[in-house]
C-alpha cells in the first residue's frame, strides 16, 4: 500500500467562513496527480467519505478532498436545527453548499501538485445531488461518480418549483459528454431504484449504472468499484481532454 499524506485544512471559500476539509494525497507523489472532490450525505461528515472512498482512491494513486457541508461535521449549528417549515433557509444552505463545492474544485485545480486536467467529483446521497449540480456548471470537473443518487421522487410536492432550484435531470444533461458513473442499491428506500433509473435515462453517453444488493449505504465492494472507475477515468490526461 502506498504511503499517504493526510492533512486537515480550512478552505477559504470567500464567505468569511473557513470550511474544514481533509486533503489526502499519495506520498511521495509525482507532480500533477489526479484528485477527486468528495461530498458526503445528509447528517454525515467529511471523515466518513475520506476514510471510505478517499482511502480506496489513495490505493490507486488518486488524491481527494473531503469537506464538511454547511451545518455538518465540525461546522456550527447542525442539521437538527433546520426545519422543513423554513424552505427559504434550506434553499440558502443549498446554494451555499454549491458555492463552497465550486470553490473546493478551484482549490484543487490551482494546486501545483494536482493535475488540473484530471479532477473529478464524487458524492453520496445528498452529496450526489450536489456533485451533479456542481459538475453541470463547472467544466474543470472531468468525471462524475454518484452513489445512491437519483432524480427527485415522483411525488415531490411542488415539483415544478423545486426543479427551478435543483433539477437533477437538467443537471445531468448539462454534463454533456463527460463520463458519468452511478451505483445504487436495489433495495434503497431513500433514493429508490426508479429515481436512479430516471436520472440515468436522462443522461447522455458515456454513462454507466451499477447495482448492489443492499439499501442506502453502499457496501465496501461498491465503494471500491467506484474508486476503480474514477481512477481509470482520470488516468490519462489526453484521453480526458478529448472527452471534454
Amino acid at each position: 500500500m502506498p504511503k499517504t499524506s493526510r492533512t486537515l485544512i480550512e478552505l477559504d471559500v470567500g464567505s468569511g467562513e473557513l470550511v474544514p476539509a481533509i486533503l489526502q494525497l499519495p506520498s511521495p507523489r509525482p507532480r500533477g496527480v489526479p484528485a477527486v472532490l468528495l461530498l458526503h450525505g445528509f447528517s454525515s461528515r467529511k471523515e466518513r467519505v475520506a476514510d471510505s472512498i478517499g482511502s480506496a482512491l489513495l490505493d490507486r494513486g488518486v488524491g481527494s478532498l473531503a469537506m464538511d457541508l454547511p451545518l455538518h461535521g465540525a461546522r456550527e449549528g447542525g442539521v437538527e436545527g433546520m426545519s422543513l417549515r423554513n424552505p427559504l433557509a434550506l434553499v440558502q444552505k443549498w446554494r451555499l453548499a454549491l458555492r463552497e463545492a465550486n470553490h473546493a474544485i478551484h482549490y484543487l485545480v490551482e494546486r501545483d501538485d494536482i493535475d488540473a486536467c484530471r479532477v473529478g467529483i464524487a458524492g453520496y446521497s445528498l452529496g450526489a445531488y450536489l456533485s451533479l449540480a456542481v459538475a453541470s456548471k463547472n467544466k474543470f470537473v472531468r468525471a462524475v461518480a454518484l452513489a445512491a443518487g437519483g432524480d427527485l421522487p415522483e411525488q415531490t410536492p411542488f415539483a415544478s418549483i423545486v426543479r427551478t432550484i435543483a433539477d437533477p435531470q437538467r443537471a445531468v444533461r448539462a454534463i454533456a459528454g463527460r463520463p458519468l458513473f452511478m451505483i445504487n442499491g436495489r433495495y434503497d428506500r431513500t433514493i429508490r431504484p426508479s429515481q436512479a433509473r430516471s436520472l440515468f435515462d436522462a443522461a447522455t453517453e458515456p454513462k454507466e449504472l451499477h447495482w448492489y444488493n443492499g439499501g442506502h449505504w453502499p457496501p465496501a465492494t461498491a465503494i471500491d468499484q467506484t474508486a476503480a472507475w474514477l481512477a481509470e477515468q482520470l488516468r490519462e490526461p489526453r484521453a480526458m481532454a478529448r472527452r471534454a
